[in-house]
C-alpha cells in the first residue's frame, strides 16, 4: 500500500480536479448571471426554481460537465427565462444572454488580479503554486466559455443577442427551431470548424487581461 501511494500520479489528479473545480466555477458564474440578469428586467422564474445560487450542484449538468472537462465543450443546465415577463422580450432576452459571458469576462479579470497578488505577495510553496496555477488556467476555461457563447450559433447566448435585432416574425421563428442549433454545433465542434480562430481570441483576450496585472 505504501508502494502504490508512492507510485501514484498525485500530479495528474492534482491537475484534474484543479480543472474540474474552474469548469464548475466558470459555468456556474455564467448560468447564474443569466438568472440574476432575468430577475433583475422582472422575470421571477430562475429564483422560483432555485437557480439564482452559486451553488454548483443547483446547475450541473452532469454529461455536460464532464464534456467540458475531458473535450473542452461543455454545458450546465440552461436557466429557465420567460421572456413574457420583460417589458420588451427581444431586448429582454439579449441582455439576460449577454449577462453570461459578460460574467466570465469579468471572472478572469477576478482570477487574474487575484493570481497577481499570490505572486507577489504569497509566500513560495506548493499549496500557493497550486492555487496560482488554478487562478490562471480557469481565466483561460472563463474566457474561452465567454468568447464561444459569443458565436451566433443557436442556443449560444450569441444567437439571442443577434436575433434581438431581426424583425418580430423572423425572430419568433428562428427561436422556434433554436433546439436545432445543437446538432449543428456539435458537428462543427467535431470537425473542429473555425477552432483555430476561437483559440487565437482567447490567447489574445487573455493576454490583454494579464497584461492590466501582470
Amino acid at each position: 500500500m505504501t508502494e502504490f501511494v508512492r507510485q501514484f500520479d498525485w500530479t495528474g489528479l492534482l491537475s484534474l480536479l484543479q480543472r474540474i473545480m474552474g469548469v464548475l466555477v466558470c459555468l456556474t458564474v455564467h448560468e447564474t448571471c443569466h438568472g440574476l440578469a432575468a430577475y433583475a428586467l422582472g422575470d421571477p422564474t430562475a429564483k422560483r426554481m432555485r437557480r439564482l445560487s452559486f451553488n454548483p450542484l443547483h446547475h450541473i449538468d452532469w454529461f455536460g460537465l464532464a464534456a467540458m472537462v475531458i473535450c473542452g465543450f461543455g454545458w450546465a443546465k440552461p436557466v429557465p427565462v420567460d421572456m413574457r415577463y420583460f417589458k420588451n422580450p427581444k431586448s429582454g432576452m439579449a441582455v439576460t444572454a449577454l449577462a453570461g459571458p459578460v460574467s466570465n469576462f469579468l471572472l478572469a479579470l477576478a482570477l487574474l488580479f487575484g493570481a497577481s497578488l499570490v505572486g507577489r505577495y504569497a509566500p513560495v510553496n506548493s499549496v500557493m503554486v497550486w492555487l496560482l496555477d488554478f487562478c490562471l488556467r480557469t481565466a483561460v476555461l472563463s474566457i474561452g466559455l465567454g468568447l464561444f457563447n459569443l458565436i451566433p450559433i443557436p442556443p449560444l447566448d450569441g444567437s439571442k443577442i443577434l436575433f434581438s435585432v431581426l424583425p418580430e416574425g423572423a425572430y419568433y421563428t428562428l427561436m422556434r427551431y433554436e433546439r436545432y442549433g445543437m446538432a449543428v454545433l456539435l458537428l462543427l465542434v467535431w470537425l473542429d470548424v473555425g477552432g483555430q480562430y476561437l483559440s487565437n481570441a482567447i490567447y489574445a483576450v487573455y493576454l490583454w487581461m494579464a497584461g492590466l496585472f501582470f
